[in-house]
């Protein structure tokens, strides 16, 4: 038997959870306690050591002499492969070059311009992402909170210096793909979505796991012709990605190191941590920012609404791809969906209270026979 839903408290309409059976109730609260436990194994985690050789900071620096070298003339092969061999990175396999794409466009522009576009972008996505979010909220101070929780996940794209990251400006391009994703049907709004994905995708090919996750739920709904745009933007992806692994045989020489490889099954709490440290949770204590972030993911799973699968869905594989393949300095991978990690707990407040109210629900029903 479903109890009768609670009024929202923050939302426009109940959540997902409201009115749920007891014994489902119980089992999706075990669920988000083991995601919240699972996320305070960050508090042992240690710390991305920002600012040491070949971490973040260090691939700002090549990044940077890169983009200058190409904006001064420089073939953007040639320049890549000698500022890789100045900073002893490795230049094999072909994936130690990032593709050309960021460092090509912002070396043919002034810096000045290149992060005011990535401003003009990220304010694009937090209001594209505000006005998919309010028609769910009931009133005005949650509309607020979201905005805020949209500008914490926004934090990085505000540091100047970081516009010459490729996860960057790939991430905000992921959201504002996910912000103007309909189902098909309605106005073939997902045809917009995968172009804005798949330019993501050649700015930083990491993002082919969101074309991959879009192209997995697409099936799932039987939206073929969607599926087909996905897969689509990856055949482009793939032979894009051909051509520069070409390009960059032509520069690397017998001898240049090559990577250590990844794999590096550093867990739950290194994928936490990253992305915590790629968001404005990195400014509260990490013992409160982590289950944060933890129920911030779990919330999605309340807005009935068909695109909070695709986020949870989105922000789930990159959690995986953190937690085993990233190696120690890959931290900054995070940023590619640090955009949207914390606004989700918009929806976990209504959500644990529907979940909690379901569960203490003990009404029985009580067949009363009438002899007469």
């Amino acid at each position: 038997m479903r109890r009768r839903p609670l009024a929202p408290l923050l939302l426009a309409h109940p959540s997902r959870f409201a009115g749920w059976p007891r014994n489902a109730a119980w089992m999706m609260l075990a669920a988000i306690a083991a995601l919240v436990l699972a996320a305070l194994i960050a508090t042992g985690t240690p710390n991305p050591d920002v600012g040491a050789p070949g971490d973040g900071m260090g691939d700002a620096v090549l990044y940077g002499t890169i983009v200058d070298n190409v904006r001064h003339g420089g073939d953007y092969y040639s320049v890549a492969a000698d500022a890789l061999r100045s900073g002893n990175y490795p230049l094999r396999p072909f994936v130690a070059f990032r593709l050309p794409t960021l460092a090509v466009v912002s070396g043919a522009m002034p810096a000045i311009v290149v992060t005011g576009m990535l401003w003009a972008l990220a304010v694009g996505v937090a209001l594209a992402w505000y006005a998919r979010l309010a028609p769910a909220l009931a009133r005005t101070p949650a509309r607020v909170a979201t905005m805020v929780l949209l500008l914490m996940g926004l934090a990085a794209a505000g540091a100047p210096e970081l516009a010459i990251f490729h996860e960057l400006w790939a991430g905000l391009l992921i959201a504002l793909s996910l912000a103007l994703h309909r189902p098909a049907g309605r106005r073939d709004r997902w045809i917009e979505a995968v172009a804005i994905g798949l330019a993501a995708a050649l700015i930083r090919e990491t993002a082919s796991v969101y074309l991959l996750v879009m192209l997995a739920l697409a099936v799932y709904d039987g939206a073929r012709q969607e599926a087909v745009g996905w897969a689509a933007a990856l055949v482009i992806l793939a032979i894009v990605v051909g051509v520069h692994a070409h390009a960059v045989a032509q520069v690397v020489r017998p001898l240049d190191p090559a990577s250590p490889g990844w794999g590096g099954l550093l867990g739950p709490g290194f994928a936490v941590r990253s992305t915590i440290l790629s968001s404005g949770l990195q400014f509260i204590p990490l013992w409160l920012a982590a289950p944060l972030l933890a129920l911030a993911l779990a919330g999605w799973a309340a807005w009935q609404d068909p695109i909070a699968a695709r986020v949870q869905g989105t922000l789930a594989a990159y959690a995986l791809v953190l937690a085993i393949v990233a190696r120690a300095d890959n931290y900054y991978w995070a940023l590619l969906v640090a955009p949207l990690s914390i606004v989700g707990l918009i929806f976990a407040i209504d959500a644990v209270r529907d979940l909690t109210a379901a569960a203490r629900d003990t009404r029985r029903i009580t067949v009363t026979r009438v002899v007469r």
